[in-house]
């Protein structure tokens, strides 16, 4: 008998994960320290580009449990010259795809070669993206990876300010009023104002920062900026759907910074949003996009001063031989130039292409060789996919 899989949605697949970790009371909202300490949530990134990945994504990842925050392809792997262990197995993200490399083909399919056998490519852009799908492989499931402690010490290097002054900064320029005093930490929605306790009334300066974090979250809410419903009474819906997203994006901050972040009272809301979850496991992809849209717009504020202030960065208009560039999830590789020409390589298929100053691909380089972006995470999340894809340790 032939044996058939059913497969559900990312998202459905990430709020089914979410769900079991919520009411065992092991998901990462709820569990903000490890026993050293630490804050338990660090930002997932890609070593390679330097980058993390977006909030539905993170929270997948974050979700395995591992302590090395690394993440990566077994492609991006092997050509940065690590090796993923045999039978480990990857952990499935989505992003938006908006092109594609493909084979210049004849009338009767077959494929378009040149002199030296080598596949005649063109690049084919999409009207809309498209949704990709990549299995990432953690530090730990990667051999000739440098140590975690050596890629944290280099990633420290030129950091001058501690998460807590880091935090600090960041409110201090979002330009939200806080007051000091009283018993209570919350956001007043109709003063747009927030109430916080004296700083020695909390266990640690850490905790009053990360309390005031959470309430800056809910502050990007008001009608003036992101326009979230927030007239929910406590204990509704709507109150737990608004401190979802606060939640997820004060971990997210939380992580960015390396401040860690505090659940406290909001373990009231675990049953709320498990209820929601196994009603409309979508909505764990709304909360994503909400969340990463506020952290977006918190952290930002001072990234967007940083760049203004740096009048002397030089933005590199060329692509040398040698690069290797990240986008769209594929490393594209510049093999060596002639004149104008580029000769290219795509890494997740092998196929070698020429490339133009003037070809569109060209420019999305340049622009990703000065920017790396991180993979971004589409409104829509369905994939026909199964979660966890083993790596044979064979090439493909």
């Amino acid at each position: 008998m032939e044996k058939t899989r059913n497969f559900k949605p990312f998202y459905a697949q990430v709020a089914d994960h979410l769900i079991s970790s919520l009411s065992a009371g092991t998901s990462p909202f709820q569990q903000p320290v490890k026993e050293n300490g630490q804050p338990a949530f660090v930002k997932p990134i890609n070593p390679t580009t330097g980058k993390g990945y977006s909030a539905l994504n993170a929270l997948a990842l974050a979700m395995k449990g591992h302590e090395d925050p690394r993440w990566m392809t077994a492609e991006a792997a092997r050509f940065a010259g690590y090796l993923v262990k045999k039978d480990s197995k990857g952990t499935m993200i989505t992003f938006p795809k908006t092109s594609d490399i493909q084979a210049i083909r004849k009338p009767d399919g077959s494929k378009i070669t040149d002199e030296a056998g080598v596949t005649q490519t063109k690049l084919v852009a999409y009207e809309k993206p498209e949704k990709g799908v990549a299995f990432l492989f953690n530090g730990t499931q990667i051999d000739k990876i440098p140590p975690l402690a050596e890629f944290l010490e280099k990633q420290a290097e030129g950091q001058t300010l501690s998460p807590i002054e880091k935090a600090d900064k960041l409110i201090r320029e979002s330009g939200a009023v806080i007051i000091d005093g009283g018993q209570e930490a919350y956001y007043d929605h109709k003063r747009d104002v927030i109430f916080m306790p004296e700083k020695d009334q909390f266990p640690s300066e850490t905790a009053y920062y990360q309390v005031a974090i959470h309430q800056l979250a809910h502050w990007t809410g008001h009608e003036s900026r992101q326009n979230r419903p927030m007239e929910g009474k406590f204990g509704s819906a709507e109150y737990a759907r608004e401190e979802f997203r606060a939640a997820t994006a004060a971990m997210l901050i939380g992580g960015e910074l390396k401040l860690g972040h505090d659940f406290g009272p909001h373990k009231a809301y675990t049953s709320n949003w498990v209820r929601m979850l196994r009603e409309e496991p979508y909505e764990i992809a709304r909360v994503a996009k909400d969340a990463q849209r506020i952290a977006n717009a918190i952290l930002g504020a001072g990234r967007k001063r940083e760049v203004a202030a740096a009048k002397d960065v030089t933005v590199n208009t060329a692509l040398a031989k040698g690069d290797a560039i990240v986008h769209n999830n594929t490393t594209y590789t510049v093999l060596g130039k002639k004149g104008k020409m580029l000769d290219m390589e795509k890494a997740d298929t092998g196929e070698k292409f020429k490339l133009k100053p003037t070809d569109a691909l060209f420019g999305k380089l340049v622009e990703a060789k000065n920017n790396p972006v991180e993979l971004r995470v589409t409104e829509e999340q369905e994939q026909d996919q199964g979660q966890e894809q083993t790596y044979s340790g064979l090439e493909r």
